[in-house]
């Protein structure tokens, strides 16, 4: 579930000083894919970013053609690196379409489903 900006204005009101790391992850990821620090006094107002991929992980914002979206486009949200599920398990025609080969280089990438966009994060 997408971070609630409301749950972070409470936790940095009731731990002054704290500073809360988002993590983004799907299950088909195997953990953290993606990371955004929040400092303190920094306070999301509509959404809480996902971040920057970690290292040996990536991420990318793409149209239905698996092209990249330019910074501000709205796409999906595929990822990529070490940590990626093999596929579903009984399921090949699962795997078929979530798990889909990587226009950018070698390897998979997983079709999260989810509707991103990069901006200046």
């Amino acid at each position: 579930e997408a971070a609630s900006p409301a749950h972070v204005h409470k936790l940095q009101r009731l731990k002054p000083g704290i500073e809360i790391v988002n993590g983004y992850g799907p299950a088909e990821s195997m953990g953290f894919t993606t990371t955004h620090p929040i400092a303190p006094g920094d306070e999301p107002h509509s959404f809480v970013p996902i971040g920057t991929p970690l290292v040996n992980k990536g991420s990318y914002v793409l149209d239905p053609r698996l092209n990249l979206c330019p910074p501000g486009v709205t796409g999906e949200l595929y990822l990529a690196g070490e940590g990626l599920a093999h596929g579903y398990l009984g399921r090949p025609d699962l795997t078929a379409v979530r798990f889909v080969p990587n226009p950018f280089g070698p390897g998979r990438l997983y079709r999260t489903g989810d509707l991103a966009r990069f901006d200046r994060e």
